[in-house]
């Protein structure tokens, strides 16, 4: 017996040691290209060094370079050449099992060398955007506590998002509804980035995005440049990875509710390719659980990127999902999953969008062709009491198609920076609805099929310039968009979206700031192709055009040392024509966001609106040892109703706070924390008397809001602290990388509006009354809360 725990413990010792020298062993390789931004002529002898670190490089005559022996983790190059700005690279994630890959490119200087001394900043800024953009870099993305490697979830600790609750991923920024946003996935424009999307908004449980793709994100919440369009609050910069140059490696993810399997590596001696599928098993754990509604989605997501020729590039990217929203009868215990059950139809969702990116360098700038595809399928229906034998109360199905092409020039003349181009597209609305419906005091039904494509055109261009020793930098843009809908909307003069910027250098480290402009967004599909039961567009009747927000913004930057930056802003939007409710009388953009289906109504383009506050963002790489991130955003947002007084927004939560801090610890092991407070944002009461009506509530299943009460009540605040601990295993041939997330560590208690339901008697039935003639559920009201301590683990197996 003693000689046998001798050689287990022999054993024991013998796997430790091979353990151990297993994850000494393994360094990591980076290797990339250093090249003119202008002429993507490659640039030798420049000098590169991992920050932080006195480990160096330099660049062969083709501006090649390699880094070889690297610790594993994030790091990021310093890259300097004589003759050009020094540049600090995004973070780049490096392993042993893997080649990391970066390209990085550099502006050359305007003013003698001699008479500049630089220090370049982590906190890259942009002379056409000074104001209002901020940065995500790979280990934010992925280390995001609470995020739980969602991408959508991810973006909602950025400066001016407004948290939402946890079973939405709504963009509220700056007191701009959910629809007011775009997306672009390496220059190419997608229409959504939730499964289960809000349909004419931007909502949705849970991203379709994979974080294994995303490199960096950028968030333009003002400023927006003239290339991007159809944007009032935000326009969102996801720029995704190449495949691996050397070998094929695959990559295993089990995370919170889904499965994902990832591969990358190269398909010819020019190309690379990464791609994934993901599958949730959400449906499994709802079920057990016992909540009445089961989802299921999947998502697929590949980017391949060609060098054709020394001067051009060619990539495909592409992105889809198939969600399925399913009803689980057999929670109905309690009063709470019956009323789900009444309401909640079930909802099958499939999109996709496809894009190729040309970008050819020239001898003085880059030319860019953007083609793309996407497409939206959503259909739901109900049946009273979830009986199928009985006709539905709802039957939906719709299209949305779109195709684009988009051209860009980027060019330097002289001092002058310059970017222009032009865009077409043509898109095919389709919708069919059934519904029964409650109106005027009496049962209706709408019943239409609408069908039609659409014509878009668009010019943007764009001037920078840099004067006074390069202290000041001025940036002018102008766009315009038009499309065939209406006259209303054709003539590209009716608008004109013009944009300035101006940034000053009061110190080597003191920036002052300015922006204002004009940005416009058409309204969605499902507004533009509404019938009513004569069959009219009756919003094309009634002169519906496009939305118009007036921005204005400024402030200060301070960038203290090379790794922490500080700003303070004052931002002002004012909003005009924007879609306004006949039923209802409140204007789209001030009522909240669901599942389903949002804008699908009669309206007249007589909304107006505002958002207004200031905001203060500070972030530090280095703070103690400590990278972080923390805002503070005082906002107010507003619409005019009916009497054109200004009442709160379903967004104005007044104050919201994001902080964030990450940090490294010893062996491989990372600790973060993520504290999040949103004010109490504004709710609609309840209309008891219609609501009572059985006729009204069977058509529905749940109550009606009492709109000439609109947001009267308010919310209280929410809060919520999440932590992370990461542990990454290196070994010689595999990568493994452990986590635990902890979401609402103190178990706060958010309060959501009361739900209205019926009372029942002993029996289970609702109780039913007459009113002068009415018949009328007996009502109650529940309170309505969720909260609650919720752990996961992850674990990331990369080959």
């Amino acid at each position: 017996m003693p000689e046998r725990r001798k050689i287990i413990r022999q054993l024991l010792l013998l796997a430790m040691i091979l353990f151990s020298h297993a994850v000494m062993a393994q360094q990591g390789t980076i290797r990339g290209r250093v090249f003119d931004e202008e002429t993507n002529e490659g640039l030798p002898f420049v000098n590169l060094v991992i920050d932080g670190t006195n480990i160096g490089s330099t660049t062969d005559l083709d501006g090649n370079f390699l880094f070889t022996g690297i610790s594993p983790g994030f790091v990021r190059l310093r890259v300097s050449a004589v003759g050009y700005e020094t540049r600090v690279s995004a973070e780049i994630m490096v392993t042993g099992t893997r080649t990391a890959n970066i390209d990085i490119g550099l502006q050359e200087v305007s003013v003698e060398l001699e008479a500049v001394e630089v220090t370049a900043s982590q906190f890259e800024r942009s002379d056409q955007s000074p104001v209002s953009l901020r940065r995500l870099g790979i280990k934010e993305i992925e280390r995001s506590p609470g995020g739980n490697r969602d991408i959508s979830k991810v973006i909602q600790g950025l400066p001016g998002v407004a948290s939402t609750p946890a079973f939405r991923n709504d963009v509220i920024v700056r007191g701009g509804g959910p629809a007011e946003n775009s997306f672009f996935l390496d220059g190419v424009e997608i229409p959504n980035i939730n499964h289960f999307a809000t349909q004419g908004a931007s909502g949705g449980p849970v991203g379709i995005l994979n974080t294994d793709f995303i490199r960096e994100v950028e968030m333009y919440s003002g400023a927006f440049p003239a290339n991007r369009g159809d944007a009032m609050s935000s326009v969102f910069e996801f720029r995704q990875v190449n495949g691996n140059s050397d070998k094929l490696n695959f990559q295993a993810t089990l995370g919170a509710s889904d499965l994902a399997l990832t591969a990358d590596g190269p398909l010819g001696p020019n190309t690379t390719f990464i791609a994934s599928a993901r599958r949730s098993y959400l449906q499994f754990l709802f079920g057990v659980v016992g909540l009445p509604f089961l989802p299921t989605y999947n998502g697929f997501q590949f980017k391949t990127n060609t060098r054709v020729s020394e001067n051009a590039t060619l990539s495909f990217i592409g992105l889809g999902a198939i969600d399925l929203f399913d009803l689980n009868l057999e929670a109905n215990e309690t009063p709470e999953q019956r009323y789900i059950l009444d309401y909640l139809p079930v909802n099958e969702q499939w999109n996709y969008a496809l894009g190729a990116v040309y970008r050819r360098f020239r001898s003085n700038g880059t030319e860019t062709w953007v083609l793309s595809r996407n497409m939206l399928r959503n259909m739901a229906y109900k049946y009273p009491g979830n009986i199928e034998t009985l006709p539905r109360l709802l039957d939906y199905e719709s299209d949305e198609i779109e195709n684009k092409l988009r051209f860009e020039r980027s060019l330097t003349l002289g001092d002058y920076r310059l970017n222009f181009g032009a865009g077409g597209e043509y898109a095919r609305y389709f919708n069919q609805t059934m519904q029964q419906v409650f109106i005027n005091n009496q049962l209706d039904k709408i019943d239409y099929d609408t069908q039609f494509d659409l014509y878009k055109w668009s010019m943007f261009a764009q001037a920078t310039r840099r004067i006074i020793d390069d202290r000041l930098s001025l940036s002018l843009g102008l766009r315009s968009d038009a499309n065939n809908y209406s006259s209303r909307m054709s003539n590209l003069l009716d608008q004109l979206s013009p944009r300035f910027s101006a940034s000053y250098r009061l110190r080597d480290n003191l920036y002052l700031n300015f922006n204002t402009g004009r940005y416009y967004q058409l309204p969605a599909y499902t507004t533009m192709g509404f019938r009513n039961n004569e069959g009219l567009l009756i919003n094309r009747e009634n002169q519906l055009t496009y939305i118009s927000s007036d921005h204005v913004v400024a402030g200060f930057e301070l960038l203290p040392d090379r790794n922490s930056t500080l700003s303070i802003e004052g931002f002002y939007k004012v909003y005009d024509n924007y879609p306004f409710s006949v039923n209802d009388s409140v204007a789209l953009g001030s009522s909240s966001a669901d599942f389903g289906i949002v804008g699908a109504e009669e309206v007249t383009s007589t909304g107006e609106g505002r958002a207004f506050g200031a905001e203060v963002f500070y972030r530090n790489q280095d703070l103690r040892k400590w990278n972080i991130i923390m805002s503070y955003t005082l906002v107010r947002s507003e619409f005019k109703d009916i009497h054109s007084k200004y009442v709160p927004s379903a967004w104005d939560n007044r104050h919201i706070v994001n902080l964030t801090g990450l940090r490294d610890l010893p062996n491989n092991w990372e600790i973060g924390f993520k504290w999040k407070y949103s004010g109490g944002s504004p709710f609609t009461p309840y209309d008891a008397e219609l609501s009572s009506r059985v006729s009204a509530w069977d058509v529905q299943g749940m109550g009606y809001f009492d709109y000439s009460r609109f947001n009267s009540e308010r919310l209280p605040a929410f809060h919520q602290l999440d932590v992370r601990v990461d542990k990454q295993f290196y070994l010689a041939n595999f990568s493994l990388m452990l986590y635990l997330d902890i979401q609402n560590v103190y178990n706060f208690k958010s309060t959501q509006p009361p739900i209205l339901t019926l009372e029942e008697d002993e029996a289970g039935m609702p109780v039913i009354y007459e009113d002068n003639g009415i018949m009328r559920y007996r009502l109650k009201e529940l309170q309505n809360s969720f909260g609650n301590i919720l752990p996961s683990i992850g674990i990331i197996i990369i080959i």
